[in-house]
């Protein structure tokens, strides 16, 4: 496995306790994001290198890039379709490109002049985003908020096939460490080592509502 890990507990002493922010695993070439799949997909995708067979291109699909948000939302790779959870080493400068074109998922009122207008971004885009509670490796709510982003049209199409440098399957490591978390050992929890993420440009830091944190 590629992902860099590190204790749970020791990552969350220097993690951001409130605010949105970007939680990834990154650098300057590439930015792990996160999807879970039935077999029938995920396997395809770990050993084509790419989303195709079943996978659907005319459905929106969504990565998310912090990892115990996935596994809050996959139940650890125990729910039913989501066994297959995979690390996908996406072209940080895809992902940049993915926050450039990000439209809020749901109508912003200090953003739009009415809601007319937002629909107009909404039909010329083909990416969505998505602030949610973030969540601890119990499932229980957070201060901190999580971004998913949502990929369609051209755009899906150019992240299943040309956006993406890497995918590993980690499903075996999420039912390693989901042991720890149902004996109650989070002193042994290995987590993908994360830290919030900043867009390079500004304007988008902005756009997208990203809380500034000095690491």
């Amino acid at each position: 496995m590629k992902l860099k890990t590190t204790l749970y507990k020791e990552q969350l002493k220097k993690w951001p306790e409130k605010g949105q922010h970007i939680m990834a695993q990154y650098d300057e070439e590439k930015v792990i994001v996160y999807q879970s799949y039935r077999p029938a997909i995920g396997n395809f995708a770990m050993n084509n290198q790419y989303f195709g067979g079943p996978f659907k291109y005319t459905r929106m699909t969504w990565i998310k890039p912090n990892f115990l948000w996935m596994m809050y939302r996959n139940g650890w790779g125990t729910k039913e379709e989501q066994e297959v959870v995979l690390a996908i080493h996406l072209k940080r400068r895809a992902f940049e490109r993915y926050l450039n074109q990000a439209v809020y998922s749901s109508f912003q009122k200090d953003m739009y002049e009415n809601w007319d207008a937002w629909q107009k971004d909404v039909k010329n885009s083909d990416i969505r985003l998505q602030w949610d509670p973030d969540h601890d490796p119990y499932g229980t709510k957070l201060e901190r908020r999580a971004i998913q982003i949502g990929i369609r049209n051209k755009e899906i199409i150019q992240y299943a096939t040309e956006d993406i440098l890497e995918i590993e399957d980690i499903s075996s490591f999420v039912k390693e460490q989901h042991q720890h978390v149902l004996n109650k050992r989070l002193d042994l929890l290995m987590i993908p080592d994360e830290k919030p993420y900043m867009s390079s440009n500004k304007e988008v830091n902005k756009k997208l509502k990203i809380t500034t944190h000095e690491l």
